[in-house]
């Protein structure tokens, strides 16, 4: 469940090497990078069930839709098997829910046949603009909704992913990323609804799987 995670702009491909061998190492979902390191990763991932994982419009969102899915495309062609985009926040802040809409139907078309989870930056919405994020993102297509980019000013949280579960449903995938440090912190967004945890501490988490873990786990 975990996408095991370096999106700091000065990561060396020695750290995102070590990344990928403990990603094998522990079976996690991806491994969640910057585009520039796609092929690198994709490479040293083959053969493993470990997914390439790219972001894009990283971590602002205000690239513009095309650009984000160039940018996705490219990640695509480079071996990326999982897109992570940043949604056009200040749109959905405004109430400009075409462009939002825009935004996301030009990466889904970008992605077609791989796994898109759309990055909603929860810290920066209340909960009527999330539930319309998720909303929105499940009626176009995306696989996942995404509560974080870890790069702004806050991270995920229990209620939010509570919030998220429940507006898309038992089906559409829920990722809890930003600030989840801990097995405990995991569990209880697993618990909430998520059924993907992104983490730069995976191996921590890992290591205390069983704290606070439901029973059965």
């Amino acid at each position: 469940m975990i996408d095991h995670t370096i999106l700091k702009p000065e990561a060396t491909r020695a750290e995102v090497a070590r990344l990928c061998e403990e990603a094998v190492a522990h079976g996690f979902a991806s491994v969640c990078i910057n585009a520039v390191h796609a092929a690198f990763v994709a490479d040293r991932l083959k053969g493993s069930t470990v997914k390439t994982c790219v972001v894009v419009g990283f971590p602002l969102g205000a690239s513009g839709a095309a650009a984000k899915a160039d940018e996705a495309a490219r990640a695509i062609a480079d071996g990326a098997d999982e897109i992570d985009m940043v949604i056009d926040v200040g749109a959905l802040l405004e109430g400009d829910l075409d462009r939002f809409r825009a935004d996301i139907v030009a990466v889904r078309q970008a992605t077609v046949g791989k796994v898109l989870k759309v990055i909603i930056e929860t810290c920066l919405l209340n909960d009527a603009q999330k539930e319309t994020a998720c909303r929105i993102s499940k009626e176009l297509g995306a696989d996942f909704v995404k509560t974080s980019t870890g790069f702004s000013t806050g991270g995920a949280t229990v209620e939010d992913i509570a919030l998220m579960r429940r507006v898309v449903g038992p089906e559409m995938g829920v990722k809890a990323s930003g600030g989840v440090r801990t097995a405990e912190t995991a569990w209880a967004m697993v618990e909430a609804g998520a059924t993907r945890i992104g983490a730069s501490a995976s191996i921590a988490i890992v290591g205390g799987a069983g704290k606070g873990g439901p029973a059965g786990y």
